[in-house]
């Protein structure tokens, strides 16, 4: 990452892990435009996954977006992208001048209200390459999200995921650790995630 210096001020202190957490990367004005724009202007599906060998509706609305038009697969579930909006790669262009690197997807998730959830997970499919970098930003509801360990099980961290925030996942996090949105019945309004990745074409 070009600058990993400038990332150094968000480390969090994790170990077995390269986790950044910028709570500003867009002013609360900012996010509120953001999230609206989101909301109406974005494709949103109910797909179904994989789930303990039955298909199941996710607990979330999804789409997928990309400059180009390479799939991507978990689950069970192949989603096709639609190509980037306006919003989505300036969005995208935004994070690569403080990252250094350049996502070509943006896996999007929205959740209704506190009863759309997240299951514990780890984003390492194989598409994403050895130790992925996700880019996740958050807009509307504040949530909490959660890590644990996969091999130190007493090892764990959670965060609130302010609006306009960016989490960012790096170097061996997805190979130690997995994550979660839980439930929460005392959230009532909705949160839109964008989570940029680097797709790879399967040859």
């Amino acid at each position: 990452m070009e600058t990993k210096k400038q990332l150094q001020n968000y480390l969090l202190p994790l170990q077995d892990a390269e986790i950044y957490y910028v709570p500003d990367f867009f002013n609360l004005s900012e996010a509120a435009t953001i999230f609206r724009a989101l909301l109406s202007d974005i494709s949103w599906k109910q797909d179904s996954i994989r789930l303990f060998g039955k298909m199941i509706p996710q607990p979330r609305l999804t789409a997928l977006y990309a400059e180009n038009n390479h799939p991507y697969t978990y689950s069970g579930l192949t989603m096709i992208p639609l190509p980037y909006t306006e919003l989505l790669y300036e969005i995208s262009q935004k994070v690569a001048a403080f990252t250094g690197i350049r996502f070509s997807s943006c896996l999007l998730n929205l959740y209704r209200d506190g009863m759309d959830s997240n299951g514990w997970h780890a984003d390492d499919e194989k598409e994403l390459g050895v130790n992925p970098v996700i880019a996740s930003l958050s807009f509307g509801e504040i949530r909490s999200f959660q890590f644990k360990h996969r091999a130190k099980k007493e090892q764990t961290f959670k965060i609130a995921l302010e609006p306009g925030s960016l989490l960012l996942m790096a170097g061996a996090t997805q190979h130690n650790w997995k994550h979660q949105l839980p439930k929460s019945k005392r959230i009532k309004n909705p949160r839109i995630n964008l989570t940029y990745r680097v797709i790879h074409h399967k040859s």
